[in-house]
């Protein structure tokens, strides 16, 4: 049979609009399945539309990608004998409020540190041009429309905290110029400023931990999450002046050298303390002061700190133009003093070991000089002058207790002209002071932070992770991009033009299925 939909003329459809349409419509059906089978039809028809209306507008909302423009950030990180620039980079993007910060470039100014400045008008030159050469490669690094919204940091570290203690005013000034010359620059600038030890250690301790992905990993969805039990790893930086001990530790502990801090959304309790005039090169002077003092003969001074063969001449100015070392009587610092190597490494130990207070604690637990100090657990990173240290004596990486100390004893008794054979990769300006050096670090270390043959193991002495330098200038950097304001621009699946005409298309088709449906349901009641 043929059927025709133009007979379903009705009061509520007027034939004289209906007639055409309807008799251009019409389905030859079976009489026995027609009327379940269109009115199912008619149905599905419906209910599809308005599904593919629904998915279109859910696809066009939910899988929008989000395009983060790149942001960027600058520290100066000015110690005691030397600056770097660092530029940084991350996506506008927060992950639980921190930007995921990478590393994008490192300059390294030329000259001397900033606590240098303003005594030598010829040395201050050469810094100068030395931090405008790292700025200008800098500045050409970052795309020009991001200059202006480019934060600017300078953070001076244990060099300029001996000077402001020394020498307030010329401290003021060295930051004054540095200050004047930084906004100068087509960038943001924020501070020029001391940053305390506490800082400087944290900031280490943060820069470990993100290096070694110990906050954030990425999953097989290519999405930033916090990697499930993964502990913290401890930090611990040797600088020129001072050095620094941070580890994570229980909540429950408390005080002065203990701090609260969240990152990426969870918190962590983290002790950190800063020894200052403990870097390597002020606690050279204070052993050397001790070598001086227990000579009756400038003009003849035996250093066991020194290898058999080397000697040389001071001023007493190196020694002791220093808030570190305190002068002897009569103190004249253009006195020379000729220093003679013995390679003695017993005796160097025991003038190293008594610029230190062991004994000194009213805590349960301490490191030296009476500073209250938790039991190490956990893994330990030893960066900086640590790993320069264990470099010399071949044992950077992990080692056992026993045998980083022989080496030390190896390397001590080695005379001079031996040592320059074997270690001709390092500059002899330092291959003279590892001797010492490698006491020091033994020292502090076993007698200082308390490692034992047991938790010795732990201790990794590097000098980057992932092809990215060490130190509190990423920390910084990290901490500093909770300020940033993030700029995102989202991206839909299908264009403007595209979604428009298919939401056109399903609702178009949604409206004849209804007048359909309306045809099919008169047509049963007549």
């Amino acid at each position: 049979l043929s059927l025709s939909l133009s007979l379903f003329a009705a009061p509520l459809f007027p034939a004289v609009f209906l007639h055409p349409f309807l008799r251009a419509i019409s389905i030859p059906l079976p009489t026995r399945i027609y009327k379940p089978a269109l009115q199912a039809g008619v149905l599905l028809l419906f209910l599809a539309s308005i599904a593919a209306l629904v998915a279109v507008a859910v696809i066009q909302d939910t899988w929008r990608s989000k395009e983060y423009s790149l942001e960027y950030g600058i520290v100066i990180d000015s110690g005691s004998s030397r600056s770097n620039v660092y530029l940084y980079e991350w996506p506008g993007e927060k992950h639980n409020k921190t930007g995921v910060v990478t590393e994008k470039m490192n300059c390294k100014v030329a000259g001397n540190g900033i606590s240098e400045m303003k005594v030598d008008p010829e040395k201050d030159a050469k810094s100068w041009k030395g931090f405008k050469e790292c700025m200008d490669n800098i500045t050409k690094a970052i795309p020009a429309k991001k200059h202006k919204t480019t934060p600017l940091f300078l953070g001076a570290t244990a060099g300029m905290r001996l000077l402001h203690e020394k020498d307030e005013q010329r401290s003021n000034e060295i930051l004054a110029s540095l200050t004047e010359y930084l906004r100068s620059l087509p960038f943001n600038f924020h501070n020029a400023s001391i940053i305390t030890g506490q800082e400087e250690g944290l900031y280490g301790w943060v820069t470990v931990n993100y290096l070694m992905d110990n906050f954030l990993e990425k999953n097989l969805w290519n999405t930033y999450v916090r990697p499930e039990g993964k502990n913290t790893v401890g930090s611990m930086d040797l600088g020129g002046a001072s050095t620094q001990i941070a580890f994570a530790v229980q909540d429950d502990l408390s005080g002065p050298d203990y701090l609260h801090v969240k990152l990426y959304g969870y918190p962590y309790n983290v002790y950190t303390h800063s020894f200052l005039c403990y870097g390597k090169n002020e606690a050279d002077k204070r052993v050397l002061d001790k070598v001086v003092q227990e000579s009756s003969n400038p003009t003849y001074i035996k250093n066991p700190c020194y290898p058999k063969g080397f000697n040389t001449t001071l001023k007493a100015s190196y020694i002791y133009d220093t808030e570190c070392t305190k002068k002897p009587n009569g103190y004249n610092p253009d006195q020379e003093l000729f220093l003679v190597g013995t390679g003695n490494s017993e005796k160097c130990s025991s003038i190293v070991k008594s610029i230190f207070d062991f004994k000194t604690c009213n805590s349960s637990q301490c490191s030296l000089n009476g500073v209250e100090q938790p039991p190490v657990t956990g893994d330990f990173m030893a960066y900086a002058g640590f790993f320069f240290t264990s470099k010399a004596l071949g044992m950077n990486g992990t080692s056992e207790l026993d045998q980083f100390n022989a080496s030390i004893t190896k390397y001590c008794n080695t005379n001079w002209t031996q040592l320059k054979a074997e270690k001709a990769g390092i500059d002899p300006r330092f291959l003279k002071t590892y001797c010492f050096a490698s006491h020091y670090v033994f020292t502090l270390l076993v007698d200082g932070y308390k490692f034992d043959k047991e938790t010795w193991k732990n201790i990794d002495f590097k000098r980057e992770v992932k092809k990215t330098s060490i130190g509190w200038s990423l920390g910084y950097m990290l901490s500093m991009s909770n300020m940033i304001p993030s700029e995102v621009k989202y991206t839909t699946p299908m264009t403007d033009p595209v979604f428009a005409g298919l939401v056109f298309l399903f609702s178009a088709l949604t409206i004849i299925t209804v007048v359909f449906f309306f045809i099919v349901l008169i047509r049963t009641c007549y």
